[in-house]
């Protein structure tokens, strides 16, 4: 196998790690290969490459989802520097609902996480001119973006970096509380 993927605590989000043929002059790794993800139980055509940079350390982007019908699964990675990435169960049911999962991804490190449809993603830059590169398995719709305030003290993320230290987009500044939205996911829909 050329991928291993660890369950983290909330089921369905994975941090996946490629296998990494090492040399002399470097590294070549595989980050996605559809075969192998679907025998991991990963399911996502993915349709859609993203890729965004940030100049400042503690750049704090999210968090972000798309209702249905537009809904995205995504695979994210740090492609140069390094980010705290973050999934946010927003399965109406679930057990989970309403808490949060992250995990350091670094370029040098390879590892991705992957967010499954029905959870709200954001990321945090570590370190200046980080570059994050994400698969998307629908394509982004502007009229479905959503999003919930990355500061909710009722999901508690515990962010690598204070509130009002934090750098944001005026539209991600705006964004309502998790009790204001009703979540279009349900976990039996799923």
């Amino acid at each position: 196998m050329r991928f291993t993927a660890a369950e983290l605590s909330i089921p369905d989000v994975f941090l996946v790690s490629p296998r990494r043929f090492e040399d002399t002059g470097g590294y070549f790794m595989e980050t996605y290969r559809a075969r192998e993800f679907e025998q991991l139980g990963l399911q996502a055509g993915f349709v859609q490459d993203n890729q965004a940079m940030s100049k400042e350390a503690g750049t704090i982007c999210g968090l972000h989802f798309q209702a249905p019908p537009n809904a995205q699964a995504k695979l994210v990675r740090a492609v140069s520097g390094a980010i705290f990435d973050v999934a946010v169960d927003l399965r109406r049911g679930s057990p989970t609902f309403g808490k949060w999962v992250g995990a350091k991804l670094t370029a040098e490190a390879g590892k991705q996480l992957y967010v499954p449809t029905g959870f709200a993603h954001g990321y945090c830059t570590l370190q200046p001119n980080t570059t994050v590169a994400y698969k998307c398995d629908s394509y982004s719709v502007a009229g479905a973006e959503r999003g919930i305030l990355f500061s909710d003290p009722a999901i508690g993320i515990e962010w690598p970096v204070a509130a009002d230290q934090a750098i944001l987009s005026d539209k991600d500044l705006d964004w309502p509380l998790l009790e204001d939205v009703v979540s279009p996911f349900a976990l039996e829909m799923l």
